[in-house]
């Protein structure tokens, strides 16, 4: 298991350098197959993946993208195309909850609407934080506050944890591991900082990166606690087994979903 799991990390690793360098088309499209994906593991929970609450929650994060990718062209008020294609959204499927009554519940409509937001819009903050000015470095922050913030957490757990953090939901999160985390995350976002003014030729501020670094870190372990909420409530160990050794996207992602906006708006404001 420790080597399927390890051989997987690396190949996901892989993938993100290729993606993320290379930026663009590429990573919009592998950020949008992969946010399908996400949302077909969270709508197998509820039992709608291939039904039409789900069928339209894929339509409408197809044309979500659709927005992002042609934002720069779009004439008039930006925000006015996104909130109409929202209550869209919200039209269609409360048209699905009338029109095939009563084959869905209201849960798993909810599901389907809530489904958009969680994965697929959260997720194309990665893109939106790569096209920022300096996005090339930025993004990276991501991935180094979610996964950095997991391993110190994990690691100050392991050695000093004694409180437990979410005791019913999580036994072994503990206070100790969340702020080593979090702390952690900070100093790793120094570092980044310090490495990519040495050698990327960028002018990062290493306070403005430990800032980001300790407020993502924070964030994404609500993430990660959230993720297990869900699969917790439903009785299932793995969202899916798209990954071998780490479950499905949303086991993997957990973090990052919810760190990718909390950067992206972090970036523009510091």
């Amino acid at each position: 298991m420790f080597r399927t799991r390890l051989l997987s990390g690396i190949l996901l690793m892989v993938i993100a350098l290729v993606t993320l360098i290379t930026g663009g088309e590429l990573l919009f499209a592998v950020l949008l197959l992969i946010s399908l994906i996400g949302m077909s593991e969270l709508y197998k929970v509820f039992s709608i993946e291939r039904k039409a609450p789900g069928i339209v929650g894929y339509i409408f994060a197809v044309l979500y993208y659709a927005l992002v990718y042609s934002e720069p062209q779009l004439p008039g008020e930006k925000l006015t195309w996104f909130m109409m294609l929202f209550m869209a959204y919200l039209i269609c499927l409360m048209a699905v909850l009338v029109f095939a009554y009563p084959r869905y519940n209201t849960q798993q409509i909810f599901a389907a609407f809530f489904g958009l937001f969680y994965v697929a819009v959260m997720l194309s903050y990665i893109y939106q934080t790569r096209i920022l000015p300096g996005g090339v470095f930025t993004v990276w922050l991501v991935f180094v506050c979610s996964w950095g913030c997991d391993t110190c957490a994990y690691c100050v757990g392991m050695l000093i944890g004694k409180h437990k953090m979410a005791p019913v939901l999580s036994p072994k999160k503990s206070v100790e591991g969340g702020i080593g985390g979090i702390l952690g995350a900070a100093l790793i976002g120094v570092l980044y900082a310090l490495a990519i003014n040495h050698w990327g030729g960028a002018e990062a501020s290493a306070l403005t990166y430990a800032i980001i670094g300790a407020a993502g870190g924070a964030i994404s372990q609500i993430g990660d606690l959230a993720a297990s909420a869900i699969k917790r409530y439903h009785n299932i160990k793995d969202y899916g087994k798209l990954i071998p050794g780490h479950g499905g996207i949303l086991d993997r992602f957990d973090s990052v979903i919810f760190t990718a906006p909390i950067i992206y708006y972090l970036a523009i404001l510091l």
